[in-house]
């Protein structure tokens, strides 16, 4: 007799994929977005209010050879207050195009520009390769805010911890008492990030973007399927199928979504930002996204930017690393996207 939970796990997948396929018989692409954007919602759970001012101020400013960098401060929600840094192009004039920067799991927002805790630039720059740097280079006003559960936005107790310990196991597990989830906040404060950004004179809001980065890159496609004035999106390092990736192996608690597998795969997620634009980077050798997953979603994404008549709005490199950023086509691609703007229609 076997007495492990195996086929039970996979016969609810199958079970849920049966039922989703059933439900989206004869359903339009418009309802069926309108539906997925409604079931995302109720798995991310309840949102803050967010007419509360973010009360931002500049602590303090420094050029470098590049772009100048601000060092921000805004109040999300009650209470919560989050650090942000704004890499701003010295070359030309504004209001330049923006992009929202997310992170993945590591020492917080300090990991987007390849800098330490105390400001210094890293001989090695990680993974992240230093992307928002490589963004503001490009000609793009880039906003970078410290994701909750990372850097010094960690819980009191485990900031006395060795770096790259994250808070993510504590926020989820408490959040879920409440009703809400880590990645609900996140996104939460994602798009209060973009109300910033829309706010700014520097920044162009009729051309926001959003670059992500692993766990980043959750946030970046989530916000983005839920925020029209997203108008451009660049994911790496993530797409994929959840049977390849979250569900085949260990994976931060901070990327499962209760109930979400009742309503959509991650590829169906990630095409709620169609017909806007999307790239995808991934490496062949990601050990925890794996390819074959990633083409997987691909394919899917191609149909669905097919059935809303935008193919030319979506692209995609599988380069030959492994999980980390390239940036060689991109961030050229985002540049590109976001001097379109929204003026083509779809």
């Amino acid at each position: 007799m076997d007495w492990t939970t195996d086929d039970f796990l996979h016969r609810l997948y199958e079970d849920a994929e049966a039922r989703k396929k059933r439900n989206t018989e004869r359903v339009t692409l418009a309802e069926r977005q309108i539906r997925l954007r409604n079931a995302l919602k109720r798995a991310l759970g309840e949102f803050p209010e967010r007419d509360r001012p973010l009360d931002a101020i500049v602590l303090d400013r420094a050029d470098y050879f590049d772009f100048t960098m601000e060092r921000v401060a805004y109040t999300t929600m009650e209470g919560v207050h989050v650090p942000v840094m704004v890499l701003i192009p010295r070359s030309g004039t504004g209001p330049w195009p923006a992009v929202l920067a997310c992170h993945g799991h590591g020492n917080g927002y300090c990991d987007a520009v390849g800098l330490d805790s105390e400001g210094a630039e890293l001989e090695d720059p990680g993974i992240h390769n230093r992307f928002a740097v490589q963004l503001v280079k490009a000609g793009m006003l880039v906003v970078i805010p410290e994701i909750m559960g990372f850097g010094v936005r960690r819980m009191a107790e485990e900031l006395k911890a060795v770096p790259n310990y994250s808070s993510c196991g504590t926020l989820s597990a408490q959040l879920l008492m409440y009703g809400r989830t880590l990645a609900g906040m996140r996104v939460f404060e994602a798009m209060r990030a973009i109300d910033y950004i829309s706010g700014r004179e520097d920044a162009d809001a009729g051309r926001i973007g959003a670059f992500g980065f692993s766990g980043g890159s959750l946030v970046a496609a989530l916000a983005s399927g839920l925020d029209d004035r997203v108008k451009a999106t660049v994911l790496c390092g993530w797409t994929n199928t959840f049977k390849g990736s979250i569900m085949a192996m260990h994976h931060c608690i901070d990327n499962y979504l209760p109930g979400i597998l009742l309503s959509a795969e991650q590829p169906e997620l990630t095409g709620l930002i169609a017909p806007r634009r999307l790239f995808v980077e991934s490496g062949e050798q990601d050990p925890i996204f794996p390819v074959e997953h990633v083409r997987q979603a691909l394919s899917q994404l191609e149909e669905t930017y097919a059935g809303w008549g935008a193919s030319e709005r979506f692209g995609y490199d599988i380069h030959p690393g492994s999980h980390e950023i390239l940036g060689d086509q991109s961030i050229p691609w985002l540049f590109k996207a976001l001097a379109a703007g929204g003026k083509d229609k779809p």
